[in-house]
């Protein structure tokens, strides 16, 4: 069983050292710290999206800018919006599972917010929908996926694709550079002193 186990870190090692070697990815990963910081000095919040694993993730960074990362300091507005089971749901009993989120999009955000949404083909519905709702308003899209992209690609004002169709080894990938991006977001809002 050690060679399997090997096997598996070998896999994510590799795939991280693609990621860390593709400038598109970095200078992808580089915007969205631009962006995420100059929302926050607007006043503007960061919401995140997604299903399963992915919705997971969104819930543990949306937590790591809300509350901390590194060091102490204010807390951040940022929510993963499948948080509350009772509107998720109704909602997806009311109406369909596939605009739980886009209907959350038309009652949070304004002009300038940011939306993060994780699936690792890029294909998920209901974040699909979201996006498609956050650009009618104006609000910026950061898209998580594998490497096509899928039908995300087009609404994604940033995409951060990983070049795989392995789920776990995305998702390792995703976290990775979502907590670089937290990490260097709070580091430009609260510099040390």
């Amino acid at each position: 069983m050690i060679p399997f186990i090997q096997t598996k870190i070998q896999s994510s090692i590799t795939l991280k050292t693609t990621v860390m070697n593709d400038k598109a990815i970095l200078n992808s990963v580089n915007e969205a710290i631009a962006k995420i910081s100059a929302a926050y000095k607007n006043k503007n919040k960061v919401l995140w999206c997604g299903n399963g694993g992915s919705a997971a993730d969104a819930q543990h960074l949306a937590a790591e800018l809300s509350g901390r990362f590194y060091y102490d300091r204010p807390p951040l507005f940022s929510e993963a919006l499948h948080v509350n089971t009772s509107y998720t749901t109704a909602v997806a009993n009311d109406y369909s599972y596939d605009v739980i989120y886009s209907r959350l999009v038309k009652a949070m955000c304004v002009k300038g917010d940011i939306l993060i949404g994780l699936s690792t083909s890029g294909n998920s519905a209901n974040v699909v929908k979201a996006f498609e709702e956050a650009r009618n308003m104006g609000v910026i899209t950061i898209g998580f996926t594998g490497e096509t992209g899928g039908k995300m690609k087009p609404f994604s004002d940033i995409l951060i694709n990983i070049p795989s169709t392995d789920t776990p080894r995305i998702q390792e990938c995703h976290m990775l550079l979502g907590h670089t991006i937290c990490e260097v977001v709070e580091m430009n809002l609260f510099p040390k002193k």
